[in-house]
């Protein structure tokens, strides 16, 4: 098995389709059998329980019980085909993936309009958190390091503030100031698979300091008292992202979607006719697709943390782009971790902090947390999961052995 869940097409079609990029989400296409790439598909020969139109007829007359269905078939509407839209785009330096489903009060055409005005508030908030950008507000935070506040949007204060929360909450293994490390790792469009000089990278990490972010509710201005303080909201911002796309869709009127940024996710409702989502954790040495757990969820937020996307091996061994503060090196207690919360924004705070910290101390921190659960990976392909989780995950088979 290699974790895929089935669901059902309006239209009589059937197939699953799941979508793993971190998590695996089974959907359930309308009649356009469209499909994300890198997902597996497997046929379902079960019908769909509201395809049908039933009559309720009396039997208290030889003829009339004939007539009396044809005209109740003749008035009743028919099952209405669900279309599913989607939205696939490129923000925040991954993969943007938003979908919903078609209503009686919403065709395609609105809840296509819906899904680019959901994309737009992404690409808005990437414009004021980008490191990428000189004219973004992180940008002007890290030029004025040392020497005065910058005054915020609410958005980038709020993710600042919640940086800095789960940055005390996890004894500091959480830190957006990990940038003020400089590029000694590279891991991103500049991947290079070398190791930086140690006694360079344990200079660098002594730079790393959240309690160097001060915050003025008040005024929103955030201040870097060290003039060496850098701050990278890569970490935390795709999780704020959806969530305020996941508002953008609600606003619209659409009740059952998903949205996703990378390895985050937020799946709002129950798919049209009933049935709940169901998401795959993604296998951490397994192929592209694979899942090793699956659960239903409603309403919810995943965001997973893994060591095999921004990655390289070198002499047998894996370094990735999730960086230990306390070491300056890749962090060594896990393969990946999956956060389930009620919001994205938490999940994606979460889910770093758990993968640095490990199975005992990532799980207590966990369940510290109202509404939060995890399923993790550790360094020796052992499969943790949280007491809130514990009665929701099915596992399918263990994950894949490899670096």
């Amino acid at each position: 098995m290699t974790g895929r869940s089935f669901s059902r097409s309006r239209s009589g079609g059937l197939f699953a389709l799941g979508l793993c990029l971190g998590v695996c989400l089974a959907l359930a296409p309308g009649c356009r059998r469209r499909q994300l790439p890198q997902a597996p598909t497997e046929p379902v020969t079960s019908g769909s329980p509201s395809a049908s139109v039933s009559a309720s007829v009396s039997a208290s007359s030889s003829a009339a019980p004939v007539a009396s269905a044809t005209v109740g078939a003749l008035l009743a509407p028919p099952p209405f085909d669900h279309q599913r839209v989607e939205l696939v785009e490129r923000a925040m330096g991954t993969r943007i993936v938003l979908a919903a489903y078609t209503v009686p009060d919403l065709d395609a055409a609105r809840v296509r309009a819906a899904l680019e005005a959901a994309f737009a508030e992404i690409v808005r908030l990437e414009a004021l958190m980008t490191t990428w950008r000189d004219d973004s507000e992180i940008s002007r935070l890290n030029r004025a390091a040392g020497k005065g506040a910058v005054t915020l949007s609410p958005d980038t204060y709020a993710v600042l503030d919640k940086s800095l929360w789960i940055s005390r909450a996890s004894e500091g293994v959480f830190d957006v100031t990990f940038a003020s490390m400089g590029k000694l790792w590279k891991f991103d469009q500049d991947r290079e698979a070398r190791l930086p000089d140690r006694s360079l990278v344990e200079t660098a990490r002594r730079r790393i300091d959240y309690r160097r972010i001060t915050l003025d509710p008040a005024t929103r201005e955030a201040r870097l008292t060290s003039p060496e303080t850098q701050v990278n909201l890569g970490g935390i911002a795709k999780g704020y992202a959806i969530d305020r796309a996941a508002e953008v869709l609600r606003r619209a009127g659409l009740a059952a979607f998903f949205a996703q940024a990378g390895g985050d996710l937020y799946v709002a409702g129950k798919k049209p006719w009933g049935e709940p989502w169901r998401v795959g954790v993604r296998d951490p040495r397994g192929p592209d697709g694979s899942a090793f757990a699956m659960l239903a969820v409603e309403d919810h937020a995943f965001s997973t943390a893994g060591d095999y996307e921004r990655s390289f091996i070198l002499d047998g061994k894996r370094y990735h782009h999730i960086l230990d503060p306390r070491t300056g090196w890749p962090a060594t207690a896990s393969r990946s971790v999956t956060i389930w919360a009620e919001d994205a924004l938490t999940a994606d705070a979460i889910d770093d902090a758990v993968f640095i910290l490990g199975p005992d101390k990532g799980l207590a921190l966990v369940e510290s947390i109202d509404g939060c659960g995890a399923v993790i990976v550790d360094a020796a392909n052992k499969v943790w999961v949280s007491r809130r989780l514990e009665k929701l995950v099915e596992l399918r088979q263990p994950p894949t052995e490899g670096i």
